[in-house]
């Protein structure tokens, strides 16, 4: 068994589509229209074939209240991995990403933590 397809939830998947690509650097794998949305995938460059990231839309009447809950306790939905936590900091501020976390070292983890615009914080990390 392993992981395929993860998802984050999105209030708008054209924008979250921009911000995953245009800023974080993923690639759309793919754009296949379901129903009222799309059944939309980014992956990370270094493993185009890796896990796929599903811009899944928020539609259900849960996940308002469930995003707005975590955002209000600063707990981000995901983690993405990268090679340098200050420099992936540095960068996506330079690019207008506000961050709630600067890089903050956690024993052997350093992580950060920003705002994906799409509802989500979202952590990085590196060992």
């Amino acid at each position: 068994m392993r992981i395929t397809v993860t998802s984050v939830l999105v209030d708008d998947q054209e924008k979250a589509l921009a911000f995953y690509t245009d800023l974080l650097g993923f690639v759309k794998k793919h754009d296949v229209p379901a129903g009222g949305a799309r059944w939309l995938t980014v992956v990370s460059p270094e493993d185009p074939d890796g896990v796929e990231l599903l811009l899944e839309p928020s539609g259900h009447p849960a996940v308002g209240p469930f995003k707005e809950a975590l955002v209000n306790d600063g707990i981000p939905f995901t983690s993405f991995t990268v090679k340098d936590v200050q420099a992936e900091y540095d960068r996506l501020r330079g690019l207008g990403v506000t961050f709630t976390q600067p890089p903050t070292q956690m024993g052997p983890v350093t992580t950060a933590v920003f705002d994906d615009t799409c509802g989500n914080l979202i952590q990085i990390a590196a060992m």
